[in-house]
């Protein structure tokens, strides 16, 4: 009797400390079936990472004790893999990675409210991942990626690094309570009819949005570098409380349909101001106190009415070209030349290639004579995307079709 116990203690000894399965003090605990999962579900916490192995699945269950993963929780290049869940999981620590797991069809974490950040990629037959109420509140980084994501609802992290959204061809609503994003917000290719809202984003650094229906930032007061509209879907664009882009761009550039662009109250533009080939627009009206663009403007469409009542200086030069007749527009803005403007002055209508040239606007605004210094120019700036934006599409359409 004294023997069978002394076993089963050095058994349970040996499984604790990695020897037979998985233990709860691996550096990383590697899941290669579904026993190792209940092993590792029965830890109260896992200090290092989890791995879920490429032989792993169909059926991955971290539900027991455990309640938190201090490093990374990883399924990577795994066709095995069809559900992955916990109802105990509250926090990991490092990257919740999910890439190239192309049959997981359920994703269920009711209690995750903290993750180091969210890396998914590759995920296609996955509909959309279960979260609690509030869901993920935590996260430095969020990429999802080429999946088959129609609502990411429970991601409402309220302050953020990154946020990378693309090509994700059947999400068509993303609704988010994020306040701030100190580096990048990317949205590009994904569902055609992709409809994002940001109620509470007052403050970012920079944003690139390509491929939207409709995108809402009601509170938006600051953004910090640049702010570049392309391809994109929506008939207006409101941001009614944005007063400052501090150091870069804004850009609507070949948004076909938008008719209406109002930013009352923004006073100044750090780098340059572009407005192209957005051929719905007839009217440019809706920057009433903006008085300071530390770059070049370069206002090119199919307006019949250009307003820039507030201007006082203008670094960079300045360039209005219309397919319409906009002689009135330029009677006005003509005061500009050579006070307000410092670069080269351009304003004409009737011009029938004005839509063409759809380059950014240069963010240096040194040049005395207008000329623009790509080499100085933001990332991005002078290259023309919307039809790369639209193969990215197009690709995605054919795939979801195979």
């Amino acid at each position: 009797m004294f023997s069978k116990q002394l076993l089963t203690a050095a058994t349970a000894l040996s499984m604790a400390s990695g020897v037979f399965g998985v233990g709860c003090n691996d550096a990383t605990a590697t899941i290669k079936s579904a026993a190792d999962a209940t092993q590792v579900a029965s830890c109260d916490s896992i200090k290092g990472s989890v791995l879920i192995d490429t032989t792993a699945g169909p059926d991955i269950d971290l539900s027991g004790s455990l309640e938190s993963i201090g490093g990374d929780l990883t399924a990577e290049n795994n066709g095995l893999l069809n559900s992955l869940k916990s109802s105990s999981l509250t926090t990991i620590g490092g990257a919740f990675a999910l890439k190239n797991v192309t049959k997981l069809s359920t994703l269920s974490f009711p209690v995750l409210g903290e993750v180091g950040s969210i890396d998914w990629a590759t995920l296609n037959a996955l509909p959309e991942p279960t979260f609690g109420n509030p869901g993920i509140t935590k996260a430095k980084s969020v990429t999802i990626a080429d999946t088959f994501i129609e609502s990411i609802d429970g991601i409402n992290v309220e302050s953020l690094t990154d946020m990378n959204i693309n090509n994700n061809r059947r999400l068509t609503k993303f609704s988010t309570s994020i306040k701030s994003l100190s580096n990048t917000l990317y949205v590009q290719a994904n569902g055609l009819n992709l409809s994002m809202e940001m109620p509470n984003l007052e403050w970012i650094a920079n944003m690139t949005i390509a491929n939207v229906t409709s995108f809402s930032v009601p509170s938006l007061h600051t953004v910090n570098g640049s702010m570049r509209f392309d391809s994109n879907y929506f008939t207006d664009f409101i941001a009614a409380n944005l007063t400052q882009i501090q150091t870069g761009d804004l850009s609507f550039v070949s948004n076909p349909q938008v008719t209406n662009i109002s930013i009352p109250k923004l006073e100044s533009i750090g780098g340059g101001f572009t407005i192209a080939n957005n051929t719905g627009l007839e009217k440019l009206d809706g920057f009433g106190s903006l008085n300071e663009i530390g770059g070049a403007v370069k206002v090119r469409g199919s307006f019949t009415d250009v307003q820039l009542p507030s201007l006082k200086d203008v670094k960079g030069a300045f360039e209005v070209v219309s397919t319409e007749d906009i002689s009135s527009s330029c009677t006005s803005l003509g005061s500009y030349k050579g006070g307000v403007v410092q670069g080269d002055y351009d304003c004409r209508g009737k011009d029938a290639n004005a839509n063409d040239d759809t380059s950014d606007a240069s963010s240096d605004g040194s040049s005395t004579n207008g000329t623009s210094d790509k080499k100085n120019a933001a990332p991005g700036s002078g290259t023309s995307m919307p039809a790369l934006y639209t193969l990215v599409a197009l690709g995605s359409f054919v795939a979801a079709l195979l």
